[in-house]
């Protein structure tokens, strides 16, 4: 027996424990977080520290705005069967399909606010909610057509109108992204309303005006497609006259 305390005698093998301990902790958060290692863990990044952190960062599949969106498209071939039940033309059933394509409608306009306020983006929902918006939109104007209560020329105004932007959006996306207007925006109420009043069996002075609120709807549809264009074919002109004066500075 020394009398030396068993801290001091150990000092300098505690020391190295305790800095071996932090570098283990440091190595774990920066595992977890994808940061960087702290200055005792060697400066070597933990392997997988990438893949752990995109586990941590990457929402659910299964969360509020996606199912929302599954919604949707569950929706609409219930609403095409209660669209063309009873050969189409029974007021009950139209009605029915009236209230498929309004919750469709309704769950478009919280799944992505839902998606943005709350973190919930996923690859899952960025595909599946613009079909979903069409899905249901394209059924509901096939469908009218089909039972003669809308002119074949206005569905394919508007779907032409939707697959066309949608494909523009995709060839132009290397120059970056066209983002949505408030036109655009007026142009999917007024659309979600011009069919919903035609999904219902009107008549009278209600009939009339669902006849001049779907004007209404194709002539936005027109007007914002065209506007899209315009905005695809500037940012692609400034995508290409950025990357040429990048080309240049690199040479020079």
């Amino acid at each position: 027996m020394t009398g030396v305390p068993a801290s001091a005698a150990g000092g300098s093998s505690g020391a190295h424990g305790a800095r071996g301990s932090a570098a283990a902790a440091d190595g774990a958060r920066s595992e977890v977080s994808g940061s960087a290692p702290g200055p005792d863990s060697g400066g070597k990044a933990p392997r997988g520290g990438k893949i752990a952190a995109a586990a941590v960062n990457q929402a659910s599949v299964w969360n509020v705005a996606n199912l929302l969106t599954m919604l949707r498209l569950v929706l609409v071939p219930g609403f095409v069967a209660l669209m063309l039940a009873n050969g189409g033309y029974d007021p009950a059933w139209r009605s029915l399909a009236w209230a498929a394509f309004a919750i469709a409608m309704i769950t478009d306009l919280f799944d992505g606010h839902l998606a943005r306020t709350y973190n919930l983006v996923t690859d899952f929902g960025k595909i599946a909610d613009p079909i979903a918006d069409k899905a249901i939109m394209g059924a509901a104007l096939i469908c009218l057509s089909a039972l003669g209560d809308l002119p074949w020329w206005v569905t394919a105004v508007i779907l032409g109108r939707e697959l066309g932007i949608t494909l523009l959006r995709f060839l132009v996306i290397r120059y970056g992204v066209i983002p949505a207007s408030r036109g655009g925006k007026l142009k999917t109420l007024t659309q979600g309303v011009a069919v919903g009043m035609y999904v219902l069996a009107l008549t009278g002075w209600l009939a009339t005006l669902r006849f001049w609120v779907m004007a209404v709807a194709v002539v936005l549809t027109v007007v914002t497609g065209l506007d899209y264009v315009r905005q695809a074919i500037v940012l692609r002109r400034r995508g290409i006259a950025e990357r040429a004066a990048a080309l240049e500075e690199k040479e020079a």
